[in-house]
């Protein structure tokens, strides 16, 4: 380690200064993640390059910061204070950075969003080209979890769920209304397999369900009429993933149940069938959800602004 009178002199140089925010940054992210992989990710850096700076920002400061072991990446008692301290100085320079760009022409910036899978599919899905196209200098770096993240503590802009797992103390916006799940089935699965028609035929089949969290979806619902059948399903597979749902489906591993948008074509084709079409049930409304904060980015403000608009559209088709 350096001598305290070096390390004092090194903190008085401005070219230094520029080299240690970079690394209190770099200290930031591997701290939040606990993860150096994660967090060079995040940052696009290299491991080693990310390790490099984490080493240089304890070197400067004499003491350790993190402790690591092939499994884990813990805060030392003074890396905690030093997170502590840093926190409110890094959300102000965003703050600082987001009120300069209020008086550019057009937003920019990257929007870190955390969201539900089925709303990825339905919601976003959809509209990202025509966003991308209105807004070309907003990057939007999506997570795809069924859980619903904690957004201030990972440092996402917002997230996409349903209303039962938002936080209270969110800003929620409801976006995409309510949408359709069809229960579809290759040709090649339904030649070999009892016919379906009516929800309690799925008894004898082979339906993929998935797991929401931590719980699978052991029940599968049905509307017609304004009424309401449960039906219990089994199968060989269970997945926490749409695509692979839908790929099992095309593979005619069994009945699957999935939104409309991403089977239309599908069935069109001929490549799905849809089962119990009259029994088909509508899903709740996904709602953007946000931090209540006075200073809300430009960049954010962007996107509620389009999502309302298209889900106002959507209402009047």
């Amino acid at each position: 380690m350096s001598s305290p009178a070096s390390r004092r002199q090194a903190l008085r140089k401005g070219g230094v200064r520029g080299t240690q925010f970079a690394q209190l940054t770099a200290f930031v992210a591997v701290a939040e993640h606990r993860s150096f992989t994660k967090a060079a990710e995040r940052l696009g850096l290299s491991t080693p390059s990310l390790s490099q700076a984490i080493r240089g920002l304890e070197e400067t400061f004499g003491v350790r910061l993190l402790n690591r072991t092939t499994r884990s990446v813990a805060l030392t008692e003074a890396g905690e204070q030093l997170l502590l301290h840093l926190n409110p100085v890094l959300e102000g320079v965003e703050n600082a950075i987001d009120a300069v760009n209020a008086y550019r022409d057009t937003p920019g910036g990257t929007l870190r969003l955390t969201v539900h899978p089925l709303a990825a599919v339905t919601v976003l899905a959809p509209l990202v080209a025509q966003f991308s196209s209105e807004y070309p200098s907003i990057q939007l770096e999506v997570s795809v979890d069924i859980a619903c993240r904690d957004i201030v503590a990972e440092h996402f802009d917002a997230g996409v769920h349903l209303s039962g797992n938002i936080p209270h103390d969110m800003i929620a916006v409801p976006v995409g209304g309510n949408f359709r799940i069809m229960t579809v089935a290759s040709p090649e699965y339904l030649a070999r397999n009892a016919e379906i028609c009516s929800p309690s035929d799925l008894g004898a089949h082979n339906c993929v369900r998935y797991r929401w969290d931590k719980a699978v979806a052991n029940t599968w619902g049905f509307m017609k009429g304004g009424a309401r059948v449960d039906v219990a399903v089994e199968g060989t597979l269970v997945v926490n993933d749409h695509e692979l749902a839908l790929r099992s489906a095309l593979d005619g591993v069994g009945v699957v149940q999935l939104p409309e948008a991403s089977v239309a074509t599908l069935i069109a084709e001929g490549r799905l069938v849809p089962l119990l079409a009259e029994w088909s049930p509508n899903w709740g409304t996904f709602f953007l959800f946000y931090p209540s904060r006075r200073h809300v980015p430009m960049k954010m403000r962007s996107l509620v602004d389009f999502l309302r608009r298209e889900a106002k559209a959507a209402r009047r088709k």
